[in-house]
């Protein structure tokens, strides 16, 4: 394994000087002033209404071309496997058209990012909310195109299928959000960025991949929410008592996770809290 080197370089050695950016602060009265701060809210929305109005149409379309009633081929349509595709597919085209401006998509990446201070609490509530509307408008465009498929369809909906524990779908949604999150981490670290110049470039397909693989593996369980505005925008539109009453699960497993995936990355494989800790000793040394 090749020793990593933070500044300067040693023995003929040369490496890229690299220092943590600052922490991102909890209030920022200069940012709400600023063009490429609404430019990025404005992003958020209409890139997870697409988000939205793409993967809600292709479980639809699968769910109508697999439709007993209707003698269809129960191996027709795209499948599981296309539905995951479409998912994590769409992750990949938005994250790298948007990855210069915000490229989050989806609440549960926004929280790990501010937990991690690289966003401030401003910049989370508002990404959030424009990821909410965005959903929100995703869905209802389907709707409005598809009226009568969206209802007979389930709307794209996320809840918790039968047979599973509300236990087993939190924790199905816990482990989900986490490998998701934890590679947008992974990703995106900046450290990385210095010394691989390939990484930025590269970003948006392992965090497409995240999403796709996650889908394949609980689609079965919750059709596979890790997105809270992703449940809360199919929730909204369709209305019906069985989304709501599972909702909570796309909230809290997601939020969890992030937060999981936020300290693992922090103070694990970057050993945060331990850099702290060695700053303050030799601080008090001198």
């Amino acid at each position: 394994m090749v020793k990593d080197v933070e500044v300067g370089g040693q023995q003929g050695y040369s490496a890229k000087d690299y220092q943590d950016p600052p922490p991102a602060p909890l209030f920022d009265a200069e940012e709400l002033g600023q063009w490429s701060f609404y430019r990025a809210i404005i992003a958020e929305f209409v890139a997870t209404l697409l988000f939205l109005y793409i993967t809600v149409l292709t479980v639809i379309g699968y769910k109508s071309q697999t439709d007993p009633a209707k003698s269809a081929d129960a191996c027709g349509g795209v499948g599981i496997l296309g539905i995951a595709w479409a998912f994590g597919g769409m992750i990949f085209v938005l994250v790298y058209c948007t990855a210069g401006i915000s490229g989050h998509i989806n609440p549960a990446v926004t929280f790990g990012l501010f937990l991690a201070r690289k966003v401030s609490l401003v910049r989370t509530i508002l990404y959030i909310v424009a990821q909410c509307l965005g959903a929100i408008c995703g869905c209802g465009l389907v709707k409005a195109f598809q009226s009568a498929y969206y209802d007979k369809y389930g709307g794209g909906a996320n809840s918790l299928a039968d047979g599973y524990s509300t236990g087993t779908g939190l924790a199905a949604e816990i482990i989900g959000t986490f490998v998701l999150v934890y590679t947008v981490f992974s990703a995106t670290d900046p450290k990385r960025s210095a010394r691989d110049s390939h990484v930025p470039v590269l970003a948006p397909l392992p965090i497409g991949f995240a999403v796709f693989m996650v889908h394949l593996a609980t689609i079965p369980i919750t059709g596979t929410g890790i997105n809270p505005a992703r449940s809360f925008g199919a929730a909204v539109i369709f209305n019906q008592e069985k989304p709501w009453n599972d909702h909570w699960i796309f909230w809290v497993g997601p939020f969890i996770g992030a937060a999981i995936a936020a300290f693992y990355h922090q103070f694990v494989l970057r050993a945060a809290a331990v850099k702290a800790l060695g700053s303050f000793r030799s601080t008090n040394t001198m």
